[in-house]
Protein backbone atom coordinates (compact mmCIF):
# COMPACT_ATOMS: atom_id res chain seq x y z
CA UNK A 1 0.00 0.00 0.00
CA UNK A 2 1.51 2.95 -0.51
CA UNK A 3 2.41 6.14 1.76
CA UNK A 4 0.75 9.22 1.54
CA UNK A 5 3.28 12.08 1.82
CA UNK A 6 4.12 13.72 4.98
CA UNK A 7 2.72 16.43 6.66
CA UNK A 8 4.21 19.42 7.58
CA UNK A 9 4.78 19.49 11.17
CA UNK A 10 1.80 21.65 13.20
CA UNK A 11 3.30 24.61 14.61
CA UNK A 12 4.00 24.31 18.29
CA UNK A 13 2.17 26.29 20.57
CA UNK A 14 3.74 29.29 22.18
CA UNK A 15 4.58 29.91 26.09
CA UNK A 16 1.90 31.31 28.04
CA UNK A 17 3.28 34.42 26.74
CA UNK A 18 2.01 33.62 23.62
CA UNK A 19 -1.29 32.18 23.82
CA UNK A 20 -4.78 34.15 23.75
CA UNK A 21 -5.67 35.04 26.99
CA UNK A 22 -9.66 34.09 28.11
CA UNK A 23 -11.91 36.57 27.21
CA UNK A 24 -12.24 39.03 29.94
CA UNK A 25 -8.74 38.33 31.29
CA UNK A 26 -6.93 40.98 32.56
CA UNK A 27 -3.31 41.27 31.19
CA UNK A 28 -0.41 43.83 32.92
CA UNK A 29 0.66 46.20 30.15
CA UNK A 30 3.75 46.04 28.67
CA UNK A 31 5.75 44.55 26.47
CA UNK A 32 3.63 42.03 24.04
CA UNK A 33 0.84 43.35 25.12
CA UNK A 34 -0.31 46.18 22.38
CA UNK A 35 -2.97 48.48 23.48
CA UNK A 36 -1.75 49.36 26.97
CA UNK A 37 -3.01 48.45 30.06
CA UNK A 38 -4.90 45.86 30.82
CA UNK A 39 -5.35 44.95 26.83
CA UNK A 40 -5.81 41.71 25.34
CA UNK A 41 -5.01 40.92 21.47
CA UNK A 42 -7.53 40.93 18.92
CA UNK A 43 -9.51 37.01 18.25
CA UNK A 44 -7.53 35.03 16.66
CA UNK A 45 -4.25 37.00 17.31
CA UNK A 46 -1.29 36.01 18.90
CA UNK A 47 1.07 37.98 21.33
CA UNK A 48 4.26 38.07 20.02
CA UNK A 49 7.67 38.83 21.77
CA UNK A 50 8.89 42.08 21.45
CA UNK A 51 6.00 43.96 21.40
CA UNK A 52 5.29 42.63 17.88
CA UNK A 53 1.64 41.83 16.95
CA UNK A 54 0.83 38.88 14.80
CA UNK A 55 -1.96 36.43 13.33
CA UNK A 56 -0.86 32.66 13.41
CA UNK A 57 -3.46 30.71 11.18
CA UNK A 58 -3.41 26.69 9.94
CA UNK A 59 -2.35 25.49 7.81
CA UNK A 60 -3.52 25.72 4.30
CA UNK A 61 -5.44 22.41 3.26
CA UNK A 62 -5.14 20.39 6.56
CA UNK A 63 -9.02 20.40 7.58
CA UNK A 64 -9.38 19.06 3.66
CA UNK A 65 -6.51 17.10 4.31
CA UNK A 66 -7.91 15.61 7.38
CA UNK A 67 -11.12 14.64 5.70
CA UNK A 68 -9.21 13.23 2.95
CA UNK A 69 -7.61 10.74 5.24
CA UNK A 70 -10.62 9.73 7.23
CA UNK A 71 -12.01 8.39 3.71
CA UNK A 72 -9.55 6.85 2.21
CA UNK A 73 -9.30 5.30 6.04
CA UNK A 74 -13.03 4.13 5.68
CA UNK A 75 -11.99 3.00 1.82
CA UNK A 76 -9.36 0.94 3.55
CA UNK A 77 -11.52 -0.97 5.72
CA UNK A 78 -14.15 -1.81 3.01
CA UNK A 79 -11.87 -2.90 0.86
CA UNK A 80 -10.32 -5.45 3.66
CA UNK A 81 -13.46 -6.38 4.54
CA UNK A 82 -14.11 -7.17 0.52
CA UNK A 83 -10.58 -9.07 0.37
CA UNK A 84 -12.15 -11.07 3.24
CA UNK A 85 -15.32 -11.92 1.85
CA UNK A 86 -13.61 -12.90 -1.38
CA UNK A 87 -11.00 -15.00 0.56
CA UNK A 88 -14.08 -16.87 1.82
CA UNK A 89 -15.85 -16.86 -0.95
CA UNK A 90 -12.50 -18.47 -2.90
CA UNK A 91 -12.32 -20.91 -0.07
CA UNK A 92 -15.89 -21.53 -0.42
CA UNK A 93 -16.21 -22.43 -3.78
CA UNK A 94 -13.03 -25.06 -2.89
CA UNK A 95 -14.74 -26.76 -0.35
CA UNK A 96 -18.74 -26.49 -2.26
CA UNK A 97 -16.75 -27.97 -5.43
CA UNK A 98 -15.45 -30.57 -3.31
CA UNK A 99 -18.48 -31.55 -2.15
CA UNK A 100 -20.40 -31.59 -5.10
CA UNK A 101 -17.60 -33.74 -6.58
CA UNK A 102 -17.72 -35.96 -4.02
CA UNK A 103 -21.49 -35.91 -4.35
CA UNK A 104 -21.22 -36.70 -8.25
CA UNK A 105 -18.63 -39.47 -7.98
CA UNK A 106 -21.32 -40.77 -5.29
CA UNK A 107 -24.12 -40.73 -7.55
CA UNK A 108 -22.15 -42.40 -10.48
CA UNK A 109 -21.00 -44.93 -8.24
CA UNK A 110 -24.62 -45.66 -7.42
CA UNK A 111 -25.63 -45.73 -10.77
CA UNK A 112 -22.36 -47.91 -11.78
CA UNK A 113 -23.49 -50.24 -9.03
CA UNK A 114 -27.09 -50.76 -10.29
CA UNK A 115 -25.79 -51.48 -13.71
CA UNK A 116 -23.46 -54.01 -12.12
CA UNK A 117 -26.14 -55.42 -10.69
CA UNK A 118 -28.28 -55.30 -13.86
CA UNK A 119 -25.64 -57.10 -15.39
CA UNK A 120 -25.23 -59.58 -13.48
CA UNK A 121 -29.03 -60.34 -13.35
CA UNK A 122 -29.84 -60.42 -16.65
CA UNK A 123 -25.88 -62.46 -17.19
CA UNK A 124 -27.58 -65.26 -14.67
CA UNK A 125 -30.45 -65.12 -16.54
CA UNK A 126 -28.31 -66.20 -19.74
CA UNK A 127 -26.72 -68.49 -17.91
CA UNK A 128 -29.60 -70.26 -16.57
CA UNK A 129 -31.43 -70.53 -18.94
CA UNK A 130 -28.40 -71.89 -21.17
CA UNK A 131 -27.83 -74.62 -18.92
CA UNK A 132 -31.54 -75.58 -19.07
CA UNK A 133 -31.66 -76.26 -22.89
CA UNK A 134 -28.11 -77.95 -22.53
CA UNK A 135 -29.87 -79.91 -20.19
CA UNK A 136 -33.33 -80.77 -22.10
CA UNK A 137 -30.34 -81.42 -25.14
CA UNK A 138 -28.49 -83.43 -23.85
CA UNK A 139 -30.98 -85.56 -22.23
CA UNK A 140 -32.96 -85.85 -25.89
CA UNK A 141 -29.52 -86.56 -27.84
CA UNK A 142 -28.49 -89.46 -25.06
CA UNK A 143 -32.41 -90.96 -25.84
CA UNK A 144 -31.55 -91.02 -29.13
CA UNK A 145 -28.23 -92.48 -29.36
CA UNK A 146 -29.08 -95.41 -27.34
CA UNK A 147 -32.57 -95.99 -29.78
CA UNK A 148 -30.17 -95.76 -32.32
CA UNK A 149 -28.04 -98.23 -31.08
CA UNK A 150 -31.05 -100.46 -30.40
CA UNK A 151 -32.59 -99.91 -33.44
CA UNK A 152 -29.38 -100.94 -35.45
CA UNK A 153 -29.13 -104.39 -33.55
CA UNK A 154 -32.45 -104.82 -34.34
CA UNK A 155 -31.53 -104.12 -38.04
CA UNK A 156 -28.82 -106.70 -37.69
CA UNK A 157 -31.02 -109.30 -36.29
CA UNK A 158 -33.55 -108.95 -38.99
CA UNK A 159 -30.89 -109.17 -41.25
CA UNK A 160 -29.56 -112.31 -40.30
CA UNK A 161 -33.33 -113.76 -39.39
CA UNK A 162 -34.22 -113.03 -43.49
CA UNK A 163 -31.29 -114.93 -44.53
CA UNK A 164 -32.61 -118.30 -42.97
CA UNK A 165 -35.71 -117.86 -44.48
CA UNK A 166 -35.82 -121.73 -45.41
CA UNK A 167 -35.13 -122.96 -41.98
CA UNK A 168 -38.44 -124.27 -40.22
CA UNK A 169 -38.03 -121.66 -37.41
CA UNK A 170 -38.12 -118.95 -39.52
CA UNK A 171 -42.01 -117.86 -39.15
CA UNK A 172 -41.56 -117.86 -35.16
CA UNK A 173 -38.17 -115.68 -35.37
CA UNK A 174 -39.82 -113.31 -37.64
CA UNK A 175 -42.57 -112.75 -35.42
CA UNK A 176 -40.38 -112.25 -32.60
CA UNK A 177 -38.40 -109.57 -34.62
CA UNK A 178 -41.60 -107.96 -35.63
CA UNK A 179 -42.82 -107.71 -31.88
CA UNK A 180 -38.98 -106.24 -30.83
CA UNK A 181 -39.46 -103.35 -33.90
CA UNK A 182 -42.96 -102.26 -32.36
CA UNK A 183 -41.43 -101.79 -28.84
CA UNK A 184 -38.22 -100.62 -30.10
CA UNK A 185 -37.16 -97.15 -28.85
CA UNK A 186 -36.75 -95.75 -31.88
CA UNK A 187 -39.93 -95.92 -33.03
CA UNK A 188 -41.58 -94.51 -29.56
CA UNK A 189 -39.30 -91.42 -29.83
CA UNK A 190 -40.07 -87.80 -30.93
CA UNK A 191 -37.83 -86.27 -33.35
CA UNK A 192 -38.72 -82.44 -32.42
CA UNK A 193 -36.01 -80.90 -30.34
CA UNK A 194 -37.84 -80.10 -27.28
CA UNK A 195 -36.18 -76.87 -26.97
CA UNK A 196 -35.34 -73.68 -29.51
CA UNK A 197 -31.63 -72.85 -29.71
CA UNK A 198 -32.89 -69.33 -30.67
CA UNK A 199 -31.73 -67.13 -27.66
CA UNK A 200 -33.18 -63.68 -29.01
CA UNK A 201 -35.28 -63.37 -26.21
CA UNK A 202 -32.84 -62.76 -24.41
CA UNK A 203 -31.62 -59.79 -26.30
CA UNK A 204 -31.70 -56.18 -25.00
CA UNK A 205 -31.78 -52.72 -26.33
CA UNK A 206 -30.41 -49.68 -24.24
CA UNK A 207 -31.60 -46.89 -26.90
CA UNK A 208 -33.46 -45.52 -24.57
CA UNK A 209 -31.70 -46.08 -21.95
CA UNK A 210 -28.54 -44.24 -23.68
CA UNK A 211 -30.74 -41.47 -24.71
CA UNK A 212 -31.57 -41.17 -20.97
CA UNK A 213 -27.99 -40.90 -19.87
CA UNK A 214 -26.84 -38.95 -22.82
CA UNK A 215 -29.29 -36.51 -21.18
CA UNK A 216 -28.12 -36.54 -17.63
CA UNK A 217 -27.37 -33.12 -16.59
CA UNK A 218 -26.43 -30.78 -13.45
CA UNK A 219 -30.26 -30.49 -11.35
CA UNK A 220 -31.81 -26.92 -12.65
CA UNK A 221 -33.51 -24.67 -9.95
CA UNK A 222 -36.76 -25.52 -9.52
CA UNK A 223 -39.36 -22.68 -10.28
CA UNK A 224 -41.34 -21.03 -8.03
CA UNK A 225 -44.80 -21.70 -7.00
CA UNK A 226 -48.16 -19.59 -6.82
CA UNK A 227 -49.68 -19.67 -4.48
CA UNK A 228 -53.32 -20.18 -5.16
CA UNK A 229 -55.75 -18.35 -3.14
CA UNK A 230 -59.05 -19.00 -4.67
CA UNK A 231 -58.34 -22.77 -3.48
CA UNK A 232 -57.08 -21.59 -0.18
CA UNK A 233 -59.23 -21.80 2.68
CA UNK A 234 -59.33 -20.08 6.65
CA UNK A 235 -62.01 -21.55 8.70
CA UNK A 236 -62.52 -23.78 12.01
CA UNK A 237 -59.15 -22.31 13.01
CA UNK A 238 -57.41 -24.30 10.12
CA UNK A 239 -55.73 -22.67 6.94
CA UNK A 240 -55.35 -24.95 4.05
CA UNK A 241 -53.16 -23.11 1.47
CA UNK A 242 -52.65 -24.53 -2.23
CA UNK A 243 -50.04 -23.77 -4.77
CA UNK A 244 -49.20 -24.91 -8.73
CA UNK A 245 -45.87 -24.91 -10.54
CA UNK A 246 -45.98 -22.96 -13.37
CA UNK A 247 -44.43 -25.82 -15.67
CA UNK A 248 -44.40 -29.46 -14.81
CA UNK A 249 -41.37 -30.54 -13.16
CA UNK A 250 -40.64 -34.13 -12.67
CA UNK A 251 -37.45 -33.38 -10.59
CA UNK A 252 -39.11 -31.63 -7.42
CA UNK A 253 -39.05 -33.88 -4.42
CA UNK A 254 -40.98 -31.74 -1.71
CA UNK A 255 -41.94 -28.21 -0.97
CA UNK A 256 -41.25 -25.99 2.04
CA UNK A 257 -44.16 -23.95 3.67
CA UNK A 258 -43.22 -21.08 5.65
CA UNK A 259 -45.91 -18.61 7.55
CA UNK A 260 -46.27 -16.03 10.25
CA UNK A 261 -48.47 -14.04 11.92
CA UNK A 262 -49.08 -10.46 11.62
CA UNK A 263 -51.64 -7.97 12.42
CA UNK A 264 -51.11 -5.79 8.76
CA UNK A 265 -53.19 -6.15 6.12
CA UNK A 266 -51.40 -5.07 3.26
CA UNK A 267 -48.58 -6.87 1.34
CA UNK A 268 -45.86 -8.59 4.24
CA UNK A 269 -43.30 -6.24 5.63
CA UNK A 270 -39.85 -7.07 5.92
CA UNK A 271 -39.37 -6.65 8.81
CA UNK A 272 -41.87 -8.12 11.75
CA UNK A 273 -42.14 -9.12 14.89
CA UNK A 274 -42.99 -13.15 14.61
CA UNK A 275 -40.14 -14.85 13.20
CA UNK A 276 -41.41 -17.03 10.28
CA UNK A 277 -42.33 -21.19 11.03
CA UNK A 278 -41.42 -23.35 8.44
CA UNK A 279 -42.84 -27.03 7.38
CA UNK A 280 -40.69 -28.93 5.25
CA UNK A 281 -40.72 -32.21 3.53
CA UNK A 282 -44.44 -31.36 2.01
CA UNK A 283 -45.51 -33.56 -1.20
CA UNK A 284 -47.78 -32.44 -2.54
CA UNK A 285 -49.26 -28.96 -3.74
CA UNK A 286 -51.34 -28.57 -1.20
CA UNK A 287 -51.16 -28.25 3.37
CA UNK A 288 -53.27 -27.81 5.93
CA UNK A 289 -52.49 -26.09 8.77
CA UNK A 290 -54.72 -27.28 12.02
CA UNK A 291 -55.33 -26.49 15.86
CA UNK A 292 -54.08 -22.96 15.08
CA UNK A 293 -54.83 -19.71 17.71
CA UNK A 294 -55.81 -16.60 15.91
CA UNK A 295 -54.32 -13.91 17.62
CA UNK A 296 -53.47 -11.50 15.16
CA UNK A 297 -55.27 -10.09 12.52
CA UNK A 298 -53.58 -11.94 9.62
CA UNK A 299 -51.06 -14.46 8.70
CA UNK A 300 -48.54 -14.38 6.23
CA UNK A 301 -47.50 -17.51 3.65
CA UNK A 302 -44.93 -18.35 1.12
CA UNK A 303 -43.64 -21.40 -0.30
CA UNK A 304 -40.95 -22.80 -2.26
CA UNK A 305 -40.46 -26.14 -4.11
CA UNK A 306 -36.69 -28.01 -3.46
CA UNK A 307 -35.45 -31.13 -5.22
CA UNK A 308 -32.56 -33.09 -4.29
CA UNK A 309 -29.96 -30.68 -4.50
CA UNK A 310 -31.09 -26.69 -4.22
CA UNK A 311 -34.19 -25.14 -3.24
CA UNK A 312 -35.91 -22.49 -5.59
CA UNK A 313 -37.31 -18.88 -4.88
CA UNK A 314 -40.05 -18.27 -2.28
CA UNK A 315 -43.38 -17.78 -4.01
CA UNK A 316 -44.94 -14.06 -3.72
CA UNK A 317 -45.59 -13.80 -0.42
CA UNK A 318 -50.04 -13.84 0.34
CA UNK A 319 -51.71 -12.40 3.05
CA UNK A 320 -54.98 -14.26 4.71
CA UNK A 321 -57.11 -12.66 7.03
CA UNK A 322 -57.58 -14.63 10.14
CA UNK A 323 -60.68 -13.00 11.86
CA UNK A 324 -61.35 -14.79 15.41
CA UNK A 325 -62.71 -13.50 18.79
CA UNK A 326 -59.40 -12.45 20.94
CA UNK A 327 -59.60 -11.85 24.08
CA UNK A 328 -57.79 -12.02 27.82
CA UNK A 329 -59.11 -11.83 31.20
CA UNK A 330 -59.54 -8.82 32.74
CA UNK A 331 -57.41 -9.54 36.59
CA UNK A 332 -58.55 -6.13 37.44
CA UNK A 333 -62.36 -7.03 37.63
CA UNK A 334 -61.65 -10.34 39.26
CA UNK A 335 -63.14 -11.17 42.60
CA UNK A 336 -60.33 -10.98 45.18
CA UNK A 337 -60.08 -14.85 45.59
CA UNK A 338 -59.99 -15.30 42.18
CA UNK A 339 -55.71 -15.95 41.27
CA UNK A 340 -55.75 -15.22 37.73
CA UNK A 341 -52.85 -15.93 35.21
CA UNK A 342 -53.16 -15.28 31.81
CA UNK A 343 -56.45 -17.15 30.31
CA UNK A 344 -56.41 -19.61 34.00
CA UNK A 345 -58.30 -18.78 36.94
CA UNK A 346 -57.67 -20.33 40.51
CA UNK A 347 -60.02 -20.29 43.17
CA UNK A 348 -57.58 -19.05 46.45
CA UNK A 349 -59.29 -19.00 49.69
CA UNK A 350 -56.66 -16.83 51.00
CA UNK A 351 -56.66 -14.25 48.33
CA UNK A 352 -58.38 -11.91 50.38
CA UNK A 353 -56.44 -12.26 53.50
CA UNK A 354 -53.43 -11.79 51.29
CA UNK A 355 -54.40 -8.26 49.84
CA UNK A 356 -55.25 -7.82 53.58
CA UNK A 357 -51.62 -7.86 54.51
CA UNK A 358 -50.41 -6.04 51.70
CA UNK A 359 -52.18 -3.45 52.40
CA UNK A 360 -51.15 -2.79 55.96
CA UNK A 361 -48.04 -3.31 54.82
CA UNK A 362 -48.36 -0.30 52.16
CA UNK A 363 -49.77 1.68 54.75
CA UNK A 364 -46.90 1.30 57.14
CA UNK A 365 -48.76 -1.27 59.54
CA UNK A 366 -47.72 -4.50 60.86
CA UNK A 367 -44.09 -3.90 59.95
CA UNK A 368 -42.86 -5.44 62.99
CA UNK A 369 -45.04 -9.00 62.02
CA UNK A 370 -42.34 -11.41 61.01
CA UNK A 371 -42.19 -12.55 57.32
CA UNK A 372 -42.32 -16.08 58.38
CA UNK A 373 -45.73 -15.55 59.70
CA UNK A 374 -47.37 -13.73 57.58
CA UNK A 375 -50.42 -15.40 55.23
CA UNK A 376 -48.44 -13.86 52.12
CA UNK A 377 -45.14 -16.49 53.12
CA UNK A 378 -47.75 -19.30 53.35
CA UNK A 379 -49.65 -19.10 50.33
CA UNK A 380 -48.35 -17.10 47.23
CA UNK A 381 -50.27 -13.67 46.46
CA UNK A 382 -51.91 -13.67 42.50
CA UNK A 383 -50.91 -12.42 40.15
CA UNK A 384 -52.47 -9.30 39.02
CA UNK A 385 -52.32 -6.79 36.02
CA UNK A 386 -50.57 -3.46 36.93
CA UNK A 387 -53.84 -1.69 36.27
CA UNK A 388 -54.09 -2.61 39.12
CA UNK A 389 -56.42 -3.46 42.14
CA UNK A 390 -57.43 0.05 42.51
CA UNK A 391 -61.22 -1.75 42.01
CA UNK A 392 -60.08 -5.08 43.97
CA UNK A 393 -63.58 -4.48 44.97
CA UNK A 394 -65.24 -4.83 41.57
CA UNK A 395 -66.71 -7.95 42.73
CA UNK A 396 -66.60 -9.02 46.58
CA UNK A 397 -68.58 -11.40 48.84
CA UNK A 398 -70.01 -14.70 46.85
CA UNK A 399 -69.94 -12.91 43.08
CA UNK A 400 -66.62 -15.08 42.34
CA UNK A 401 -66.62 -13.65 39.29
CA UNK A 402 -64.02 -12.29 36.60
CA UNK A 403 -64.84 -10.80 33.24
CA UNK A 404 -62.96 -10.29 29.93
CA UNK A 405 -61.33 -7.52 28.66
CA UNK A 406 -63.12 -7.27 25.39
CA UNK A 407 -66.22 -5.58 24.42
CA UNK A 408 -68.95 -7.12 22.16
CA UNK A 409 -70.99 -5.47 20.55
CA UNK A 410 -71.43 -6.40 16.61
CA UNK A 411 -70.69 -9.96 14.73
CA UNK A 412 -71.08 -13.13 15.95
CA UNK A 413 -68.17 -14.32 18.12
CA UNK A 414 -66.90 -17.86 19.97
CA UNK A 415 -64.57 -18.88 22.87
CA UNK A 416 -64.40 -22.06 24.78
CA UNK A 417 -63.30 -23.00 28.42
CA UNK A 418 -62.43 -26.06 30.18
CA UNK A 419 -63.05 -26.52 33.85
CA UNK A 420 -62.36 -28.36 36.75
CA UNK A 421 -64.40 -31.19 37.55
CA UNK A 422 -63.93 -31.30 41.18
CA UNK A 423 -65.23 -27.23 41.13
CA UNK A 424 -68.14 -26.93 43.73
CA UNK A 425 -69.29 -24.45 41.34
CA UNK A 426 -68.68 -23.08 37.72
CA UNK A 427 -70.38 -20.52 35.20
CA UNK A 428 -70.14 -19.32 32.02
CA UNK A 429 -71.45 -16.51 29.80
CA UNK A 430 -71.76 -13.01 28.62
CA UNK A 431 -72.80 -9.50 31.00
CA UNK A 432 -72.81 -5.98 30.65
CA UNK A 433 -70.26 -4.29 31.88
CA UNK A 434 -72.67 -2.52 34.43
CA UNK A 435 -73.11 -5.86 36.71
CA UNK A 436 -73.19 -4.59 40.01
CA UNK A 437 -70.18 -5.71 42.50
CA UNK A 438 -72.74 -8.43 44.70
CA UNK A 439 -74.11 -9.77 41.69
CA UNK A 440 -73.50 -13.57 41.03
CA UNK A 441 -73.94 -14.59 37.55
CA UNK A 442 -77.92 -14.90 36.35
CA UNK A 443 -78.94 -13.68 39.40
CA UNK A 444 -80.13 -10.14 37.39
CA UNK A 445 -80.92 -8.88 33.97
CA UNK A 446 -77.09 -7.62 33.31
CA UNK A 447 -75.81 -11.56 32.83
CA UNK A 448 -76.94 -14.72 31.10
CA UNK A 449 -75.32 -18.11 32.45
CA UNK A 450 -74.41 -21.87 32.17
CA UNK A 451 -74.27 -22.82 35.98
CA UNK A 452 -72.76 -25.86 37.07
CA UNK A 453 -73.69 -26.64 40.98
CA UNK A 454 -71.45 -29.35 42.57
CA UNK A 455 -71.80 -28.49 45.78
CA UNK A 456 -74.60 -30.66 48.07
CA UNK A 457 -76.51 -32.06 45.01
CA UNK A 458 -75.09 -31.72 41.37
CA UNK A 459 -77.34 -29.06 39.16
CA UNK A 460 -76.96 -28.00 35.22
CA UNK A 461 -78.88 -24.85 34.70
CA UNK A 462 -79.26 -21.70 32.36
CA UNK A 463 -79.46 -18.85 34.44
CA UNK A 464 -80.94 -15.13 33.81
CA UNK A 465 -82.90 -12.54 35.81
CA UNK A 466 -82.99 -14.85 38.43
CA UNK A 467 -84.96 -17.55 36.56
CA UNK A 468 -83.03 -21.01 36.07
CA UNK A 469 -83.76 -23.58 33.85
CA UNK A 470 -82.58 -27.21 34.40
CA UNK A 471 -80.68 -28.69 31.43
CA UNK A 472 -81.43 -32.33 30.92
CA UNK A 473 -78.33 -32.82 28.89
CA UNK A 474 -74.80 -34.71 30.19
CA UNK A 475 -72.62 -32.02 31.49
CA UNK A 476 -69.16 -31.19 29.25
CA UNK A 477 -66.08 -30.29 30.81
CA UNK A 478 -65.35 -28.51 27.92
CA UNK A 479 -68.07 -25.58 26.83
CA UNK A 480 -68.12 -23.66 23.75
CA UNK A 481 -69.90 -19.99 24.01
CA UNK A 482 -71.16 -18.47 20.80
CA UNK A 483 -72.55 -15.13 21.10
CA UNK A 484 -74.27 -13.37 17.99
CA UNK A 485 -74.76 -9.68 19.40
CA UNK A 486 -77.37 -8.79 16.34
CA UNK A 487 -79.65 -11.53 16.35
CA UNK A 488 -78.92 -11.89 20.38
CA UNK A 489 -78.19 -15.22 20.20
CA UNK A 490 -76.37 -16.84 23.42
CA UNK A 491 -75.85 -20.22 22.46
CA UNK A 492 -73.92 -23.20 24.38
CA UNK A 493 -71.95 -25.99 23.24
CA UNK A 494 -70.66 -29.16 24.03
CA UNK A 495 -67.21 -27.62 22.78
CA UNK A 496 -66.14 -31.58 21.80
CA UNK A 497 -69.21 -32.88 20.07
CA UNK A 498 -70.79 -29.78 19.39
CA UNK A 499 -74.20 -30.84 20.51
CA UNK A 500 -76.42 -27.59 21.32
CA UNK A 501 -77.09 -27.41 25.49
CA UNK A 502 -78.96 -24.02 25.63
CA UNK A 503 -80.26 -20.74 24.01
CA UNK A 504 -80.76 -18.01 25.00
CA UNK A 505 -83.10 -15.62 23.11
CA UNK A 506 -82.27 -12.02 24.32
CA UNK A 507 -82.40 -8.21 22.84
CA UNK A 508 -78.57 -6.73 24.34
CA UNK A 509 -79.34 -3.10 25.17
CA UNK A 510 -75.67 -2.34 25.79
CA UNK A 511 -72.26 -4.42 25.18
CA UNK A 512 -71.73 -7.39 26.70
CA UNK A 513 -68.15 -9.19 28.31
CA UNK A 514 -67.39 -12.63 28.27
CA UNK A 515 -68.12 -13.60 32.14
CA UNK A 516 -66.97 -16.81 34.06
CA UNK A 517 -67.72 -17.26 38.03
CA UNK A 518 -65.62 -20.04 39.48
CA UNK A 519 -65.98 -21.80 43.09
CA UNK A 520 -63.57 -24.19 44.76
CA UNK A 521 -61.87 -24.79 41.20
CA UNK A 522 -60.54 -23.38 38.34
CA UNK A 523 -60.98 -23.10 34.60
CA UNK A 524 -59.10 -22.07 31.24
CA UNK A 525 -60.17 -20.15 28.78
CA UNK A 526 -59.21 -20.32 24.87
CA UNK A 527 -59.74 -17.49 22.86
CA UNK A 528 -58.55 -16.60 19.99
CA UNK A 529 -61.59 -19.00 17.67
CA UNK A 530 -63.22 -18.81 14.89
CA UNK A 531 -66.82 -20.15 14.93
CA UNK A 532 -67.12 -23.56 13.69
CA UNK A 533 -68.52 -24.44 10.49
CA UNK A 534 -70.75 -26.82 12.89
CA UNK A 535 -71.93 -24.16 15.14
CA UNK A 536 -72.55 -22.16 11.86
CA UNK A 537 -75.20 -24.61 10.31
CA UNK A 538 -76.57 -25.44 13.89
CA UNK A 539 -77.37 -21.34 14.94
CA UNK A 540 -78.89 -21.07 10.70
CA UNK A 541 -81.36 -24.27 11.56
CA UNK A 542 -82.10 -22.96 15.16
CA UNK A 543 -82.10 -19.16 14.26
CA UNK A 544 -85.45 -20.03 12.51
CA UNK A 545 -86.90 -22.63 14.35
CA UNK A 546 -87.60 -22.69 18.20
CA UNK A 547 -86.85 -25.82 19.89
CA UNK A 548 -86.93 -26.95 23.99
CA UNK A 549 -83.52 -25.06 24.25
CA UNK A 550 -85.37 -21.57 23.76
CA UNK A 551 -84.53 -18.52 25.96
CA UNK A 552 -85.73 -18.79 29.36
CA UNK A 553 -88.86 -16.11 29.97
Amino acid sequence: MSQLPAMAAEPRRAPDAWAPSAPGTQRPAGRGWPGGQGAEPAPGRWALPGGCGGTLTAVPGQEALRKIITTLAVKNEEIQNFIYALKQMLQNVEDNSARVQEDLEGEFQSLYALLDELKDNMLMKIKQDRASRTYELQAQLAACAKALESSEELLETANQTLETANNHDFPQAAKQIKDSVTMAPAFRLSLKAKVSDNMSHLMVDFAQERRLLQALAFLPVPSTPEIDLAESLVADNCVTLAWRMPDEDSKIDHYVLEYRKTNFEGPPRAKEDQPWMVIEGIKGTEYTLSGLKFDMKYMNFRVRACNKAVAGEFSEPVTLETRAFMFRLDASTSHQNLRVEDLSVEWDATGGKVQDVKAREKDGKGRTASPANSPARVVQSPKRMPSGRGGRDRFTAESYTVLGDTLIDADDHYWEVRYDRDSKAFGVGVAYRSLGKFDQLGKTSASWCLHLNNWLQVSFSAKHANKAKVLDVPVPDCIGVYCNFHEGFLSFYNARTKQLLHTFKAKFTQPVLPAFMVWCGSFHVSSGLQVPSAVKCLQKRNSTASSSNASLT
